[in-house]
Formats: C-alpha cells, sequence, structure tokens
C-alpha cells in the first residue's frame, strides 16, 4: 500500500524534480524552506499543474503516466488550503452537503454524522461560514473535504492562519483524524511542532528535489539532515505509561526497562506515548550521578559522534535500546569524556514533552 510519484516541472528558474514514494496510511509530513516545493508538489499530485511530465499511482492504481492523466475534477482526493474557503453563502450543513453530494451513493465510504462527531461540529451545524472562528471554519473545510471520500487527503499549511488558540483548538481534531479514519494524509507544514504532533512519515524537500524520506523518527535524529542542526532539533521516542505517582503529581513511562518520569498525564496505565526531547536539554554522564535534581537519568549507548554543527557545538547520536535520542554537547564535553561510538553512557534528560497519545 503505497502512492507513488515521479514528476518533472519547470516554472521559470523553479525546477521540481521528484521520485519516490511514501506509505498510503497515516499521515506523511511534507517539510521544506519556503521555496523548497512544497505547494507545487500537492498541486502535480491534484493534477493543477498542467506543466507537470511523469507519473502518479496510488495504491496500484494509475492516475497519470506518460499516455493517462486523469483530470484533476476527477482524482479522488480532498484538498485543505490555508484558509477554509467555504461558500459563504452556505450554512455548515450546507457546505458539506455540497462536498458529499458530489460522490455517487455507491462509493462513499465517509457519511455526515461520522465527520461531524470526529470534527465536533453539531452546535455548528446551522450557522454561517462568516458567524465562525478560524479554527471552526479550518475544521468544516477538513468535514467537506472528507465527505468527497478522498483516496489521499492534501493539507497545505492548514493551521499557518490561525492564532495560537485556534491552532491549540484545531489539533486534537487533527488528532482523531490519524487515529480514526484510514484516509492517508500529505501534510504540509513549516511548523515542527505540528509535525513531531501529527506525522509518522516525512518528505523533505530542499530547492524542489527530495533530500531524504522515511520514518519521521528516523529523519529527525540523522546527522547528515539540517533538521537534527536545527536549534529546535528534536528525537522522538515512544514509550508506555506505567503507572500514576499522586503524592508527586508525576506520571512513571515505561521505555525499554527503564523509566522516564512526566508532569502528571491524564492517561490510562498501558497507553503509548510519543514523547519529544530536544537535543539542548540532553546530558551525558559516563556513571548515574548522584545528588542532582534530574529525574530522568537512561542507560544508553553512544551510536554516533557527528563533525561539529557550529563552532564548538557537536551532536551527539545515543541509542535507547534500538530508539535514537540526540545531544547537543560542547566540543570540550565530547573531548572530556571520551566520547566515541558503541561506548557505554548514561543520557540525563532534563525535559521531556508528552507530543501525542497513540
Amino acid at each position: 500500500m503505497a502512492i507513488e510519484l515521479q514528476f518533472e516541472l519547470e516554472r521559470g528558474e523553479f525546477r521540481l524534480r521528484l521520485d519516490t514514494q511514501f506509505p498510503a496510511t497515516g499521515v506523511t509530513a511534507l517539510f521544506g524552506r519556503s521555496g523548497s516545493g512544497k505547494t507545487s508538489l500537492l498541486r502535480c499530485i491534484a493534477g493543477l499543474e498542467p506543466g507537470v511530465r511523469g507519473r502518479l499511482r496510488v495504491n496500484g492504481d494509475t492516475w497519470q503516466d506518460d499516455t493517462h492523466c486523469l483530470p484533476a475534477h476527477r482524482r479522488p482526493l480532498g484538498y485543505v488550503f490555508q484558509e477554509g474557503r467555504l461558500f459563504p453563502h452556505l450554512s455548515v450543513r450546507g457546505n458539506l452537503e455540497y462536498g458529499y453530494r458530489r460522490i455517487p451513493p455507491g462509493q462513499r465510504r465517509v457519511h455526515p454524522e461520522e465527520v461531524v462527531e470526529l470534527l465536533g461540529l453539531g452546535t455548528l451545524l446551522r450557522r454561517r461560514s462568516d458567524e465562525l472562528s478560524g479554527g471552526q471554519r479550518q475544521r468544516v473545510a477538513i468535514a467537506r473535504a472528507l465527505l468527497t471520500s478522498p483516496r489521499l487527503l492534501l493539507m497545505d499549511e492548514p493551521l499557518a492562519a490561525l492564532d495560537a488558540a485556534s491552532k491549540a483548538e484545531i489539533l486534537p481534531y487533527l488528532e482523531r483524524l490519524h487515529g480514526e479514519l484510514s484516509i492517508p494524509v500529505l501534510f504540509v507544514s513549516h511548523v515542527m511542532d505540528e509535525i513531531t504532533r501529527l506525522a509518522d512519515h516525512m518528505l523533505l524537500l530542499e530547492h524542489g528535489q527530495l533530500l531524504a524520506a522515511g520514518p519521521l523518527q528516523e529523519l529527525l535524529t540523522r546527522g547528515d539532515l539540517p533538521l537534527a542542526r536545527a536549534d529546535e532539533a528534536v528525537s522522538l521516542v515512544e514509550a508506555v505509561v506505567e503507572r500514576h505517582d499522586d503524592a508527586d503529581h508525576l506520571s512513571i513511562l515505561g521505555l525499554n526497562g527503564m523509566q522516564l518520569h512526566l508532569p502528571r498525564q491524564q492517561l490510562a496505565p498501558g497507553k503509548r506515548v510519543r514523547l519529544g526531547i530536544h537535543a539542548r536539554d540532553v546530558s551525558i554522564a559516563l556513571t548515574p550521578p548522584v545528588g542532582i535534581s534530574m529525574l530522568n537519568c537512561l542507560a544508553a549507548t553512544v551510536r554516533e559522534v557527528h563533525a561539529e554543527t557550529r563552532p564548538g557545538e557537536v551532536l551527539v547520536t545515543l541509542d535507547l535500546g534500538g530508539q535514537a535520542l540526540l545531544a547537543r554537547l560542547t566540543r570540550r564535553s565530547v573531548r572530556s569524556l571520551g566520547l566515541r561510538a558503541g561506548m557505554p553512557v548514561h543520557a540525563l534528560i532534563k525535559s521531556v514533552a508528552l507530543i501525542e497519545g497513540r
């Protein structure tokens, strides 16, 4: 089950050249700097770029190749833009019915009552679009796209036009889409916090070309990619909620036979969660330290010591029982500890953020 694409597009001085595939399940993030070709790629997939050459196959069905090209209106996909683009003369219900009526009854796989519940729209159905907040409009736009029963959902920076409060409102609904629908999503964003919260896979673009593709956790910790060298470099690790310490208001999570402590979370024991740990919040010790305030000290192995990311600063990749963890250290610390690949160490983690409950 995969979405395979190979595109070539020239527009002025810009050239898009890609040949890759991504899973036909879950959320794939499309990430890169402004001008890297993210929106152009979405338009190619949607059939909105008449000058594009190449091929597109979705789960074995050919949408485009050298001899065959489905026009945009016949491609079974949904497209959500930065702004809701609702029909202003219609109510929320009318906007939803518009998307639903476009699909023949025998091809409908998503139904109004399902998306109304999924996106929390029950109290909004009679409102007009100009009576909605930005976050509410985006939820309606997503619901309308889903009611076309798409085989692929394209989302072009759907949170970019929202303020912080509206983003906080809509993100839980996007997480529900991830967990409850089987429709693959290609999600464009330039905000890493959004990507680490929602995505499973990533396509990393630079100057119209594919720099890397693969599971999100893997790409975030690859020392040869700009993601790991960025100021906000983050590792994603998975853990399981073991128990809660109500006396100290802590949650205890299990990670490969070790324990992590977080501020108390409203999660049931046994729940698998995703955690984000910034490279700047990880220190390394050769032996377990005593007399310190940090609660999280995990046995690890040095996987790789990278070249300096900037003068005097070195990135180190650690192995936590098969999961990668980045640490950003000074050159002096790396030298004084004698860090090298294969060396057993202890990772001291200052801060752990709960990214997502799975």
